[in-house]
């Protein structure tokens, strides 16, 4: 088949602009586009991305492929794989990006089936090798050990980690192409049916879109605790995390987690206060360009990857940290 399109990626939604995420896969298969001299193809699947076609161009996209069918007017995994395996048929792209989020995690692997090809999961690092193969970095052993992969079949498939690629600057006088695709896909049989969408409302920052993060685990010793950390992140304009401990406990929601088995955070700063350092905790946050480790406990593991550490007890530490933070900010 001819290849229209070298690199493809999954254009994603949120609120009537695209996604943070999509940003950064298009600037990050810009970048693996020039190396091998190919084009870039965004595809907007059902309407929640209509009107949205001179934003992904300005981000890097070449050329912008519409499917508004009215099966994929809401997310199945069914449908939409069955849409990208149709478009990936018509395209045949050479490499093929989704975000590593809920979605991706549940289509990747569907489209890599139908397609016959492989799939590398929550990439953290992507490049061209001198034959002009996607190498995939990701991390393996709760984030202890980083593996450098690359498939042998086609497309291409991986997903990407959030904040660990570069978006371009938006650039409104970028020219691009929009293709209106035809899918016929006709009535899919799905085995999941959306009763409902409930929306997660947010009173601050998103903890995944923070640039600063102040996390808390077990040694913070119950729910009071947290109000200290509350405030220290709203003065540094950053988001509230937690450990698995802490969520277990009770002490917290589950949407504050951070670890393999939570959210993947990669902020600026990470504060890490009374949480021992699990390797399921540190694969949420060990992307983290700075982290800071506050814990009562000298030989908590915490410290052996903290790029800055402080023993001592939090009740007495975060106080002065949030004044003096304060005047900082203030002056």
């Amino acid at each position: 088949m001819h290849n229209n399109a070298g690199i493809l990626i999954l254009a994603e939604a949120s609120g009537g602009k695209i996604t943070g995420l999509t940003k950064e896969i298009l600037g990050a298969s810009r970048r693996l586009a020039d190396c091998i001299d190919e084009k870039v193809g965004a595809v907007a699947l059902g309407p929640s991305l209509a009107g949205l076609e001179d934003e992904l161009i300005a981000f890097g996209s070449d050329t912008v492929y519409v499917a508004d069918d009215p099966s994929l007017a809401q997310y199945t995994g069914d449908n939409f794989a069955a849409a990208l395996e149709k478009i990936c048929q018509k395209l045949s792209p050479r490499i093929m990006l989704i975000g590593h989020n809920s979605t991706g995690r549940d289509l990747a692997p569907r489209l890599a089936y139908k397609l016959k090809t492989g799939l590398v999961p929550e990439s953290i690092d992507l490049e061209i090798d001198s034959d002009g193969k996607l190498k995939s970095v990701k991390p393996i052993y709760g984030g202890n050990v980083m593996a450098m992969m690359a498939l042998k079949t086609l497309p291409q498939i991986t997903t990407v980690r959030q904040k660990t690629q570069e978006p371009l600057e938006c650039m409104a006088s970028r020219s691009g192409d929009v293709v209106k695709l035809d899918l016929d896909l006709g009535m899919i049989p799905s085995r999941v049916n959306v009763l409902e969408r409930v929306m997660h409302t947010y009173t601050g920052i998103k903890l995944e879109d923070a640039e600063i993060v102040v996390s808390g685990g077990r040694g913070i010793g119950g729910p009071e605790g947290f109000k200290l950390l509350e405030d220290l992140a709203q003065t540094l304009n950053g988001a509230v995390g937690a450990s698995r401990a802490a969520v277990d406990s009770g002490w917290v929601p589950s949407d504050m987690q951070v670890g393999i088995t939570g959210k993947i955070v990669s902020p600026r700063l990470y504060i890490a206060i009374g949480i021992s350092g699990s390797i399921q905790h540190l694969a949420g946050c060990s992307q983290s360009k700075t982290i800071v480790a506050i814990n009562k406990d000298p030989e908590a593991p915490i410290f052996e990857r903290a790029h800055l550490g402080l023993v001592g007890d939090y009740r007495k530490v975060i106080p002065q940290f949030h004044e003096t933070s304060r005047k900082l900010l203030e002056q």
